[in-house]
């Protein structure tokens, strides 16, 4: 399961930016995604993805919150 979320988180943070998000994704991503930001990226400036950058780095330590949030945007953003 840990190695599927990992897969998929790499997939989903390599296709989705921030400057693809809109504003209220990226409230959603940044409200499933805060835990792990502050747990894994805190000295991370935000900015030209380097949050997301930084998560996928650290991908095997992400929630599974998180990523099904990225997951979920992936999926959104394909279907238009």
């Amino acid at each position: 399961m840990k190695a599927y979320l990992i897969l998929a988180f790499v997939a989903v943070a390599g296709t989705v930016n921030a400057q693809e998000m809109s504003r209220q994704q990226m409230r959603e991503v940044r409200s499933a995604c805060e835990a792990d930001v502050r747990r894994l990226c805190s000295g991370i400036q935000p900015g030209g993805g380097k949050l997301l950058q930084c998560l996928q780095q650290n991908a095997s330590s992400v929630s599974a919150t998180c990523t099904a949030k990225l997951m979920e945007i992936k999926a959104t953003r394909q279907s238009k």
